[in-house]
């Protein structure tokens, strides 16, 4: 068991190391991915600097590889030029009668008995008077071993074996035959260190009979480090090729991009609302004619918001003097409307019907004036909160409470949902009321009769209230739009309370106020949820809502029809065949 749980820790163990590893290599991706994204200047030199780097090494390669061939090529040509003239002088050593051989030379001394020993002397130079060639020679006479030659250190092991082979096989075609001379590169071991040789084999065959392999080892060390220093001096250039057009391409990304970066700037600095933001033209090329283009383009901006908003502060200012100005007849005629509205009994019933009809629409009159210095208030930025520390459960019951005479008007009844703990929150309680007024004589309206349900909720750092009606709902694409002023679902359709077309519009001015959200959702046949949502403490921002948009029986009956899958049962006394989920 011990062993056991040790073995659990160091799995433990190295899964956390793992994730921690995984999790700085996804954060560093990330960064590498953000920088990459955001710099213009950045993504032009990577660019310029892989395209640069793939065009070097491939010239280099193949520079590298003509070099090579044509070096090569060059030394095997004078090489098989050498060896040729070498088998040619072996061969007339080899003709060499023997009696020939056995003559004294002028020195007195008498030539060798094999020919071989003279003729090697001559072809490979000698050591003293600086003749010296640089290449070996094997001469292998496989009838008579003892017969051999070689020069230097060179011995029948260092023929390769394929040469070897293909030698033999040309000895067994001849003399039908014309030999053909051979050649192999090897990495020649006979010395410390190994050296590049290339060896060419031959056969001789003398007048005298018999058939010699001739093999000619030329070390190529010299055209071994002459491309060894062009390779060098190729990846020296080419880095050096590839620095300067990383070089190029800064400078250059650099000129297109820094004023690009500044137009950008200027930009955000015009959307910040700095309408005198300009850029300096410098020069007449492309990059001038955009800032010159920019510039106008920020002017005329600039004087046709200028235009709007004097157009709406003349609007504003408009609507605020008439909203004023219409107080003080309308009191006037409020208070001869009032007087005509107590004594209707004395009237006959078509005047006192007449009374009525008047103080109806004089008390809508007096609402929509009311909500026009609303609004006028909030375009002009005029509005301001009295916040105070207040259980929403409380405010949402004086709505409801001053709802109940119109929802028993259209037999209309509240669902409340309420907690049990306190829901506290900074609010100017009689805006909140309004909001929730609004929203609830909004449902009554188009209710159709049916239940209101009225849920409030609560979290750490919101509280939020629900209204939800069974009624006409709304159809896609409405959510929004029923907030906008004086907007109506059925043009057709006339309002029962007499509403002004702007309790909804003035809601969420409130709601935004307030740091909060007021939103909706609507479904033809469904009918259709308010919610909204207020911070708990003023000027903090919303993360979320306690509550769902969505009500919760529309979602648990997407879910249900998400998860159902029919079951064919077997069928019934009547013959029929019944789906069950």
């Amino acid at each position: 068991m011990p062993a056991t749980r040790k073995k659990r820790l160091r799995r433990r163990t190295l899964r956390q190391i793992l994730g921690g590893v995984r999790r700085r290599a996804r954060r560093a991706a990330g960064t590498v991915r953000r920088v990459w994204r955001r710099s213009l200047q950045l993504q032009v030199v990577t660019s310029t600097l892989v395209i640069s780097v793939t065009v070097v090494v491939v010239l280099g390669v193949f520079l590298s590889d003509q070099i090579n061939k044509s070096v090569i090529a060059s030394r095997q040509a004078s090489a098989a030029s050498e060896a040729f003239a070498d088998r040619v002088q072996i061969a007339d050593a080899l003709s060499q009668q023997p009696d020939e051989q056995a003559k004294p030379s002028d020195s007195g001394k008498n030539v060798p008995a094999n020919p071989l020993d003279g003729v090697m002397d001559t072809i490979t130079g000698s050591v003293e008077d600086g003749s010296k060639k640089r290449y070996e020679v094997l001469v292998l006479n496989p009838a008579e071993p003892g017969a051999s030659r070689a020069s230097g250190n060179v011995t029948p092991k260092n023929v390769p074996e394929a040469l070897r082979q293909g030698m033999r096989r040309q000895i067994d075609k001849l003399p039908y035959d014309k030999p053909q001379r051979q050649q192999a590169l090897i990495r020649f071991t006979g010395e410390a260190q190994p050296r590049l040789t290339l060896v060419i084999g031959g056969l001789v065959s003398p007048d005298s009979g018999g058939v010699y392999q001739v093999y000619h080892f030329f070390p190529l060390n010299e055209e071994e480090q002459m491309l060894s220093n062009v390779r060098l001096a190729i990846v020296v250039v080419g880095f050096g090729l590839v620095l300067l057009l990383a070089a190029i391409a800064y400078l250059v990304a650099r000129q297109v991009v820094t004023p690009v970066r500044l137009a950008r700037q200027a930009a955000e600095r015009l959307a910040a609302g700095k309408l005198d933001e300009r850029l300096k033209v410098r020069g007449e090329d492309d990059l001038a004619r955009l800032a010159t283009s920019f510039n106008e383009m920020a002017g005329n901006l600039a004087l046709k918001i200028h235009q709007l908003e004097e157009l709406s502060q003349v609007q504003r200012q408009f609507v605020s003097d008439v909203s004023h100005e219409l107080r003080t007849p309308l009191t006037t005629v409020r208070m001869a409307a009032d007087l005509l509205y107590d004594s209707r009994e004395d009237f006959e019933p078509m005047a006192a019907r007449s009374a009525e009809l008047m103080q109806a629409q004089l008390e809508r009159f007096e609402s929509m004036l009311a909500d026009l210095l609303e609004i006028s208030r909030y375009d002009a930025g005029a509005a301001t909160l009295d916040l105070d520390s207040v259980d929403i459960r409380d405010v949402v019951l004086r709505a409801i409470a001053d709802s109940e005479a119109l929802a028993e008007r259209h037999s209309t009844r509240f669902e409340l949902r309420l907690p049990n703990d306190p829901c506290m929150a900074e609010i100017d309680t009689r805006r909140v009321e309004r909001i929730l007024r609004n929203l609830l004589f909004n449902a009554i309206e188009h209710g159709e009769g049916r239940d209101v349900v009225v849920t409030v909720g609560a979290d750490r750092d919101a509280v939020a209230v629900a209204v939800r009606d069974h009624g006409i709902g709304l159809k896609a694409g409405e959510e929004t739009m029923v907030f906008d002023r004086f907007w109506r679902a059925d043009p057709s359709r006339a309002r029962t309370i007499g509403g002004t077309g702007l309790g909804l519009a003035i809601s969420r001015e409130d709601a935004t106020l307030h740091g909060g959200w007021l939103q909706a959702w609507g479904q033809s046949g469904e009918g259709s949820q308010f919610r909204l949502t207020l911070p708990r403490a003023a000027g903090v921002a919303l993360k979320g809502s306690p509550l769902s948009l969505v009500p919760p029986e529309i979602e648990m009956r997407r879910t249900w029809r998400g998860h159902m899958t029919p079951v064919l049962l077997p069928a019934s006394g009547d013959g029929a065949v019944h789906d069950e989920v």
